[in-house]
């Protein structure tokens, strides 16, 4: 039997009962689980092995690559400036990005790039996947991209671009790269162990991925999902891992413990409070996570539905039965999600990956444990 650290009350048995049950099916190597309610870290477990060895434990300091489940957190870094009144969601992104203007974007805006209908999901185009290294390459091909979809007629999943686009509309704005800032606003103050962009010193409490076998099942392919996962240059790939974890992409390499993520998205569940600082306005919170479209997405094989690059709840009833509840999921299976309506927030990492694009077993077992204990 695997044993269990950490903390989980009497009335959150259930939640223990399934981590167990997670790692006793053998579908776990390492993970963490945190619950965060009105504001409160009420669950917070660990077990397993940080490496594929098994020879280094995944404890309460192990930090795990999170992948997609970072758009959450950018998508706050942008709700931030909104709050602030930096920006508007409903301007053009070329009123901060000149350049973004061509090839008929010039009506774009940061809402409609933050909901992923912008067209721009995937380079089509062969390229050095190297170039995912050099930022304002990227940010270039982007603004002379034409989108591959009349820009607001749907949604299409924009997995590794969203980060870029994000993270210039950002840069533009306030200056700072949104790893920095995050870093210095957010992650430093308030003392989370979250991070876009991992300081050298710290790539060694980073957990080993154990990688899936098979590929996900993207549905009927098409040129925006083909751009987006199925090119060999979809992807950064070909500075080795130390640079990944090194440069800023905030759309997928966020690095983080389970705490750090709920209690981030705690706070969006509870009124943007978190120990005594408001992270973001409750009209904001409500405003980044009003949808923005809803339908059959181009790219992912789901009906979804979209906010300012937070995941909504509804349709896809992936972190209990929250009709409110917003989020991200990450490949493999990390997850973070906030529930204003009953003030509770969640955050499961792990680095034994699975195939599921959205919806993994393992946190969907966890989270129903713990809305059947509320």
């Amino acid at each position: 039997m695997t044993e269990i650290f950490g903390l989980c009350p009497d009335r959150f048995a259930a939640v223990r009962a399934a981590f167990a049950a997670n790692f006793a099916a053998g579908a776990e190597l390492g993970a963490r689980f945190c619950l965060v309610e009105a504001g409160e870290v009420v669950v917070d477990l660990w077990a397993g092995f940080a490496d594929r060895a098994r020879s280094q434990a995944f404890d309460q300091h192990t930090l795990t690559p999170v992948f997609s489940t970072t758009k959450a957190v950018a998508a706050l870094m942008i709700a931030r400036l909104a709050d602030a009144g930096k920006l508007d969601y409903g301007q053009a992104v070329a009123e901060i990005w000149p350049d973004f203007a061509q090839a008929g974007k010039a009506q774009v805006t940061i809402e409609q790039v933050m909901s992923h209908q912008a067209g721009l999901s995937g380079f089509p185009d062969p390229m050095d996947p190297a170039l995912w290294f050099d930022w304002e390459a990227i940010c270039a091909r982007l603004a002379a991209m034409p989108p591959l979809w009349p820009p607001g007629t749907a949604s299409g999943y924009h997995p590794i671009t969203f980060g870029y686009l994000a993270g210039e509309i950002f840069r533009r704005v306030d200056g700072r790269t949104l790893g920095t800032a995050l870093r210095e606003d957010l992650a430093g103050p308030l003392e989370l162990d979250l991070w876009i962009g991992l300081p050298d010193q710290e790539h060694g409490r980073v957990a080993e991925l154990q990688r899936p076998t098979a590929l996900p099942k993207f549905g009927q392919h098409n040129p925006a999902t083909t751009a987006a996962f199925l090119t060999p240059w979809a992807s950064p790939a070909g500075r080795g891992q130390a640079e990944w974890r090194r440069i800023e992409i905030p759309s997928a390499n966020g690095h983080a413990t389970a705490p750090a993520l709920a209690r981030l998205m705690g706070a969006l569940a509870n009124q943007g409070w978190l120990d005594g600082e408001m992270v973001l306005s409750p009209p904001l919170i409500a405003e980044a996570s009003r949808e923005r479209i809803r339908g059959q997405d181009l790219v992912l094989p789901f009906e979804m539905s979209w906010g300012a690059g937070f995941m909504r709840n509804a349709p896809v009833k992936v972190w209990g039965p929250g009709e409110a509840t917003f989020g991200h999921s990450g490949w493999g299976g990390s997850c973070c999600f906030a529930d204003p309506e009953r003030r509770l927030a969640g955050a499961y990492v792990m680095n034994k990956q699975s195939t599921d694009l959205i919806g993994d077993a393992r946190p969907r077992r966890l989270i129903e444990a713990a809305y059947a204990s509320l």
